[in-house]
C-alpha cells in the first residue's frame, strides 16, 4: 500500500503534469513545476514533447513516443500517492489515447484537462485527428476541463461570445464526460475578464483585466494551480477559486526576461499558505 505524505514535509500533496516542454521556461512542464512549487506541491512529470521556444514563439516541436509518454506515467504513477493530475499539450492522437489509458489504468481521482491546441504565438501544438481522441477518450476521465474560448469553441462546436454561450458550451463539454468545466474568458477584449464555472451549478468569476503583455503560459499555470490545490485536499469549487487568485496574483508579478511575451511571476505567495512559512 502506497503511504500518504509525511505530516512533517514542507509539501502539502503530490501532482503529476502530463505536458509538453517549454524551453523558454515559461509555460508547459517548466510552468507546472513553478506553480506546484510556489503552492507547496511536490510535483511530478511525464512530457510529451519537446519544443525549441521562447517569447517569440515555437520554433520546433518533436513529439515523444507513446511508449515514453506511457513509461513515465507508469512510473509516477505506479510509486507516487498522486493526489491530482492534469495534462496540457499532448500532441498527437497516439499520445492522447496512451495517456487516457494510464489515468485510467490508475484510477487517478482529481484530473484536470487543459486542452492545449494553439500557442499564444498562434502556433499549433495539436494534431487536428486528436482533438475528437480527446473529446472521446480524456475529457470523460476529467475532474475538470479549463478551455480558453478558441478552444471552447471548438470543443463545442459553435460561436461562444455571451456569458449564455459559455454557459451552454461548459454543458456540451459536460456531456462528454466532465465532472466540471472552467471556461476562461480571458482572451475576450472586455476591460472586466468574465470566467464560468459549471459543475451542476453556475458560478462567475469576474476581475477587472490586468494590463500587462507577460501572460505567457496563463493557461498552464492555472490548470497546474487548481491541479495543486486538489492534490492538497481542497474541494473542485475551492480549488478552482484559489487558481484564478494564484493566476491574477501571478499576472501582477509578471516579468519580461525576453523581446516578446514575458512569463507570470510564478513565485508568488499566497495567503492560504502563510501558516506553513
Amino acid at each position: 500500500m502506497k503511504e500518504k505524505p509525511q505530516k512533517d514535509c514542507m509539501y502539502r500533496g503530490i501532482a503529476l503534469s502530463v505536458a509538453g516542454s517549454d524551453s523558454g521556461g515559461g509555460a508547459g512542464i517548466q510552468a507546472d513545476l513553478k506553480t506546484f512549487a510556489a503552492l507547496r506541491v511536490f510535483g511530478t512529470t511525464a512530457i510529451t514533447a519537446l519544443t525549441a521556444q521562447n517569447s517569440l514563439g515555437v520554433h520546433h516541436v518533436e513529439a515523444a513516443s507513446p511508449e515514453s509518454v506511457r513509461l513515465q506515467m507508469e512510473a509516477v504513477l505506479s510509486d507516487f500517492p498522486v493526489g491530482a493530475a492534469k495534462t496540457g499539450m499532448l500532441a498527437e492522437r497516439a499520445i492522447v489515447e496512451t495517456v487516457a489509458s494510464a489515468f485510467r489504468e490508475y484510477g487517478v481521482k482529481n484530473l484536470v484537462v487543459d486542452p492545449v491546441m494553439v500557442a499564444q504565438s498562434g502556433d499549433p501544438l495539436l494534431a487536428e485527428r486528436a482533438e475528437e481522441t480527446i473529446r472521446e477518450r480524456l475529457i470523460p476521465l476529467a475532474t475538470l476541463v479549463t478551455p480558453n474560448l478558441p478552444e471552447t469553441e471548438r470543443l463545442a462546436g459553435f460561436p461562444v461570445k455571451t456569458l449564455k454561450e459559455m454557459e451552454d458550451a461548459a454543458e456540451k463539454i459536460m456531456e462528454m464526460g466532465a465532472r466540471a468545466v472552467l471556461v476562461k474568458g480571458g482572451h475576450g477584449e472586455d476591460e472586466v475578464v468574465t470566467d464560468l464555472f459549471h459543475d451542476g451549478s453556475v458560478r462567475v468569476f469576474r476581475h477587472e483585466r490586468i494590463a500587462t503583455t507577460n501572460t505567457h503560459g496563463t493557461g498552464c499555470t492555472l490548470s497546474a494551480a487548481i491541479a495543486a490545490e486538489l492534490a492538497a485536499g481542497c474541494p473542485l469549487a475551492k480549488a478552482v477559486e484559489r487558481g484564478l487568485e494564484y493566476l491574477q496574483a501571478a499576472l501582477r508579478r509578471g516579468f519580461k526576461p525576453g523581446r516578446g511575451f514575458g512569463p507570470v511571476g510564478h513565485a508568488v505567495s499566497m495567503p492560504w499558505l502563510e501558516e506553513l512559512q
